[in-house]
């Protein structure tokens, strides 16, 4: 039987690395409280339901392919979307200007500063109903009860460790293991939102050896058995979990499914609009200023928190048939968003 510990000092450093992270992983973890409050929340113009989440999580992901920012990026915006809103009541009509903060931020800590492109480019491509003062006012309220915590420990992170400490200790050739590919399916978990409530690092392993079991590796999974002793993962949580991420993934790769990748924009863009939009200013319909005082401090730390203070100080436009639209091929996956011309 190998021993992780028997190996380079390459694989040793991973180790450590990884123990480190699951010290720290349920720091970054949404509200179960909250998360359950979603779940069941009715569909209805009061709750930020799951299938409303998911539909912004949805955006997030076009948002990311459009201006051609990493998996990380993404996953980070998720990660932030999701705890903010499991510990926050809001509204659906400010759940568009929270996912943009949201990917504004994740994009301004992974991101070099270079490939950032103006908030108000952000503001128009995503059809967000706000300014750029509406977006600074939300992002202060987002950094100061997510308490400036950005750089989460996520999926993505133990994805990567696994995949690097699988790849240090067997003989198997290093491509047959594709991490794109397992990024892949990691993005199309997160437009679900039951792995909101999963470990990060039970996700990432049942992502990982749902693959090498696919790739019928002994080496793989005898790697992958002791990876899961050593994060002390029990069977039971494993193979729930890998369960839901199977179906999941089936789901996904069926004909019936519309991915983010392959949605179009329910309206369209010009050539001159798409040739402007770095380099000028379209007044957008304002919203009132979001209230810096929207919650009640007294409440439990339990419980998910109400972000709204009467309709006077919200929005009164309705949620509009272009929230949840998506990019149309031209002008999808791009490197960056300066290569919109």
């Amino acid at each position: 039987m190998k021993d992780l510990t028997a190996h380079s000092n390459e694989a040793l450093k991973y180790l450590k690395q990884l123990n480190l992270h699951l010290e720290q992983e349920t720091n970054f973890l949404p509200k179960q409280t909250g998360l359950n409050l979603i779940e069941s929340a009715p569909e209805n113009d009061n709750c930020v339901s799951a299938k409303r989440r998911d539909a912004k999580v949805e955006d997030l992901w076009s948002l990311t392919n459009f201006f051609g920012f990493s998996t990380e990026t993404f996953v980070l915006a998720v990660n932030l979307l999701d705890r903010f809103l499991a510990m926050m009541k809001v509204q659906p009509k400010h759940l568009s200007c929270i996912g943009v903060c949201c990917f504004n931020i994740a994009a301004k800590v992974v991101e070099e500063q270079c490939n950032i492109p103006p908030t108000h480019d952000i503001i128009r491509i995503s059809q967000c109903k706000c300014t750029v003062s509406d977006l600074k006012r939300m992002e202060k309220i987002i950094s100061e009860k997510l308490k400036f915590q950005f750089k989460a420990i996520t999926a993505l992170t133990f994805l990567h460790l696994y995949h690097a400490v699988a790849l240090s200790h067997t003989s198997e050739r290093k491509e047959i293991l594709n991490l794109d590919k397992l990024e892949a399916q990691l993005k199309a978990c997160y437009c679900r939102f039951m792995f909101s409530k999963a470990k990060p690092s039970v996700l990432a392993l049942s992502l990982l050896t749902l693959e090498i079991e696919s790739l019928k590796s002994r080496d793989l999974c005898e790697t992958a058995q002791l990876v899961q002793k050593h994060s002390r993962i029990v069977d039971g949580d494993l193979l729930y979990w890998r369960e839901l991420v199977s179906k999941c993934l089936a789901e996904y790769s069926s004909p019936e499914c519309s991915k983010p990748d392959h949605k179009k924009l329910m309206w369209i863009v010009s050539r001159r609009t798409a040739q402007s939009l770095h380099s000028s200013y379209c007044c957008i319909p304002e919203l009132p200023t979001i209230p810096e005082g929207g919650w009640d401090e007294s409440e439990s730390e339990d419980s998910c928190e109400d972000m709204s203070c009467g309709e006077e100080s919200l929005s009164s436009s309705p949620m509009s048939h272009l929230d949840g639209a998506f990019f149309p091929e031209d002008l999808r996956r791009k490197p960056k968003w300066l290569s919109v011309q």
